[in-house]
């Protein structure tokens, strides 16, 4: 039998432990363990602002705004709740200081990140309440036009220091699923080969 074929297959497979070693290389080491770390540790610079954590009570709500600076620019809002526990839940209004409606949003997960287009510089206010049945302690992140923001403009910024390794992981999984296909390939193509010789003799 020819060798190709399992060479092929070992070099995918190497590819992809390769790309995985990458991966976790990519990952800030000094994130907590726990499940109490926050979102924005992980992309440090990309947010104009993070808040302070904020506890809220169940049946409870709280208020918090941001004032944008810019005008028709997506603004990137997320809110974590930290040590998310199953049955956490988190009811959100938006608006401007006029009245007028920018969206509700029903959070029953750890992070929610969402977009809301501000057509002018605007304060936005927003109303989060507690409609689980435990006490939440969440985060509030705030990232005017994150596009065009210094964390993915910049090269050397921790977000690029991140994210163009993760890229290149995934071209290299990529690249390895495709050679053990054709490796696979390869070997049985070879056993037929074979099996049909034998059968000749």
């Amino acid at each position: 039998m020819k060798k190709s074929g399992p060479i092929i297959t070992l070099a995918g497979f190497s590819l992809i432990l390769i790309s995985f070693l990458i991966a976790i290389s990519s990952v800030p080491s000094d994130i907590s363990q726990d499940e109490t770390f926050l979102v924005s540790s992980l992309f440090e610079g990309m947010f104009d602002d993070v808040s302070e954590p904020f506890q809220i009570m169940p049946g409870d709500i709280i208020y918090t705004s941001y004032t944008t600076s810019l005008s028709d620019i997506p603004l990137l809002w997320g809110i974590q709740i930290i040590d998310y526990q199953h049955g956490d839940m988190l009811y959100i209004q938006i608006s401007n200081i006029f009245g007028d409606s920018y969206g509700e949003f029903i959070q029953n997960d750890s992070i929610l990140f969402t977009t809301t287009i501000i057509d002018q510089s605007n304060t936005l206010n927003f109303q989060i309440e507690n409609t689980g049945t435990d006490i939440i302690d969440v985060v509030v992140m705030f990232s005017e036009d994150p596009e065009n923001s210094d964390a993915f403009s910049n090269p050397n910024s921790p977000v690029m220091d991140m994210i163009l390794p993760l890229i290149i992981s995934g071209f290299l999984v990529i690249l390895g699923i495709i050679l053990i296909l054709i490796g696979i390939i390869l070997i049985l193509l070879d056993l037929k080969n074979k099996l049909d010789n034998n059968r000749n003799y």
